[in-house]
Formats: C-alpha cells, structure tokens, sequence
C-alpha cells in the first residue's frame, strides 16, 4: 500500500515536516510494510521555505535586511542549488509579525527587506524566485521591494520619496535605470491564496489595511496613494493593470512584481505542489494523508489541504485529511473529493496543551486510520 503523506504546518504546533514525521511513524506502527512518501506541504503563507527546503533538500540562507519599519532583522529564505531556486516568505522581512502591535505604522511600512532578500537570492546565483506573499505588514504597492533593487522613486522636485505607502501621493516619476539587470534573466512566481486587485472596495488597501492597523482615514490615504503609484505605473511602463487578480496582494506588493518584474501568479498552494513535485509523488498512491491546523467550508478556497485533494483526486487516490480543529461547516469537504475528516485533539482541550501535544496526537490519529483502513 502506498500512502502519500502531505501536510501543510500545524501553526504554533508543528512545521511541515514535522507533521510528515508524525504521520509517518502513525502509519508504520499500524502498516509496517507501506511505501510511506512524505511531501512537506504549504500554500505561500507562512512555512512555505520550510516546506520546499525540506521536499527538495535545499538550505536556509539568512540575512540582515529591513524590517517594514526600517529597522535591521535577521531573515531567512530557501534555497535549492541544483535548481537555483530561491523562495522567499516576504513576512519573513516585511512581515505583520515583525511589529508590536503598538508600533504599527501601516502608512511608512515599506517592502524594502524583500527587495533586499531579492538581491541576495540573485547574488547567490538564483535563475528561479518563488515568492510566497502571505502575511504582510505593508501597503505600499511594492515600491519599497523597487527601491532597494535599484529603482528610483521620485517626487515632482526629484527626490526619492521615503519609505511607505502613503509617500506614493507625491510620487512623480520612476526611474528604472538602476534596476538590477539579473531580474531580466529570472523567473519570478508568486505564490498567494489572495485574489483582490490592487484598488477599489475589494483592493489592497479597503480589506487588508485595516488588519494592519489602518484607520478608515488611513485607508483613503492609502488607496490615493496606490492609484498614484498605478497611474504613474502606466506613464513608465505603457500600461498598467491593477485590477488583475492578486495585484492587491501584500499590500499591492503583487502588482509591483506582476508589472515589474513580469512575475507569475498562480494560486499558492498550485505553485508549490509544482514546485516539490506532488503529482508525481502521488501517482500511484492508494492514500493521501494532508492537513493543517484548522480546517471549514473555507479550505476550499486555496488552502493546502484541498488543493491537494484535488491533485490526489486526479490520481485516483483517496484523500484524508487531519486538523487541530474541524469546523462545523467542513462537512462540504466530504462532498468535494475528501474521504475523511479527523480531529486530531480531544474536544474541550486547552489550546496550549492541544498546541503542545500536536505531532503525538497526529501520529495516534493516523494509526487510528489506518487500523479501519487494514
């Protein structure tokens, strides 16, 4: 019997590959002659280098940069050197988590830090970028991420503007001489589960600024702001086109590697079952065992464990999937291609002891699994 094993990370519980482990020692206490294949899962949020770097055996590289409000920060991106390729969790550099809630600043918060990621990737010889989007504690369009590849950002007297989004109101001109050259030869996919443009009610700055702090006056600022950078967008480079799917993602910084950096976008977890080589894994397989620390009606809107059932589905597979926690609405998994649904913790147990017991309470779920598929 062959049993893929291919979960996302239990938050605050477990990585990626931590959860692999744990299914795996489930599935070999009950089925000890199963082809037990683990493929460490993500879908562009959090966890993403953790995952690519442990399916393909790359490594951790690590780096001063900027964090959105310009202070110096150690972060870290995956790399695989047979294949060049470099992922990067922009929240690793920009991210909302790197800021006390206190001090948050959605207005100068800058994407400055991946842009410095970005170069480092190219200096370590990267032909590849995947650049996973979740996360973010900014909003201004990616301009920060330009700046610190060798853009110009200037206001009507030609000064470089200052960090942060809501500079953008000023902003004039774009020089894009000093752009660093490598991007031109490199392949740059976007991994995001988020769809909204780049403005408008559905945009960057009305649905995420708030969650970053945005007060409804920051929010016009910001959306201003954000059309500024689109119109002079299209002055630079003959079009502009922030209504695309995903332009609005990590506070606009999507349109600024859609438009320029010519990137691809393709939902998250699509690129990395790509990426780590998930339908391959699976043909063949009898089981697929996915999950991740929560899991409702909303999975199915990009998250990892549906969107590999789907692969697992198109392979003939059945599918399993485990969570921390199983909303009472996850029911309509079950009717999209998902054989079971599996509450890993007891319910009524306390969130820290839950967190704290995840892998031991995975690995006891998949035997229980596997014992009522022997």
């Amino acid at each position: 019997m062959k049993i893929v094993l291919a979960p996302d990370s239990f938050k605050e519980s477990m990585t990626a590959s931590q959860a692999v482990s744990a299914m795996r020692e489930g599935v070999l206490s009950v089925l000890p002659d199963a082809e037990c294949v683990g493929v460490p899962m993500a879908d562009g949020g959090e966890g993403t280098a953790d995952a690519v770097v442990d399916a393909l055996a790359g490594e951790h590289i690590t780096v001063e940069v900027s964090d959105p409000l310009g202070r110096p920060v150690q972060a870290k991106y995956g790399y695989i050197p047979d294949r060049k390729l470099a992922v990067v969790e922009m929240a690793t550099a920009s991210g909302l988590e790197l800021v006390a809630p206190a001090e948050r600043d959605v207005l100068r918060a800058s994407t400055f830090g991946v842009g410095q990621l970005i170069a480092n990737a190219l200096d370590h010889g990267a032909a590849e970028l995947l650049i996973g989007l979740g996360g973010s504690a900014t909003n201004d369009g990616g301009a920060g991420m330009l700046a610190a590849l060798g853009a110009v950002l200037a206001d009507a007297d030609g000064a470089p503007l200052p960090p942060g989004g809501a500079a953008l109101a000023r902003l004039d001109r774009i020089d894009l001489t000093g752009l660093d050259a490598r991007l031109a030869d490199v392949r740059i996919r976007i991994a995001s589960d988020v769809t909204a443009p780049l403005l408008g009610t559905g945009g960057a700055s009305a649905v995420f600024g708030p969650q970053k702090g945005a007060t409804p006056a920051d929010v016009e600022v910001l959306e201003a702001a954000l059309t500024r950078f689109s119109e002079v967008t299209e002055t630079t480079l003959g079009r502009a086109r922030p209504e695309t799917a995903g332009a609005g993602a990590a506070g606009g910084l999507g349109f600024a590697l859609l438009e320029y950096l010519d990137a691809e976008c393709d939902p998250g977890v699509q690129v990395i079952a790509e990426t780590v080589g998930l339908e391959k894994s699976v043909a063949g397989a009898d089981w697929v065992f996915t999950g991740e620390g929560s899991v409702d009606a909303q999975t199915m809107l990009g998250k990892t464990p549906f969107g590999v059932a789907e692969v697992a589905g198109r392979a003939g597979a059945r599918v399993v999937i485990f969570a921390g926690r199983v909303g009472d609405d996850a029911g309509v998994l079950l009717d999209n291609g998902v054989d079971r649904l599996v509450a890993i913790t007891v319910p009524g147990t306390p969130l820290e002891q839950a967190l704290r017991e995840g892998p031991a309470s995975l690995t006891r779920a998949a035997a229980e699994v596997c014992r009522a598929i022997a």
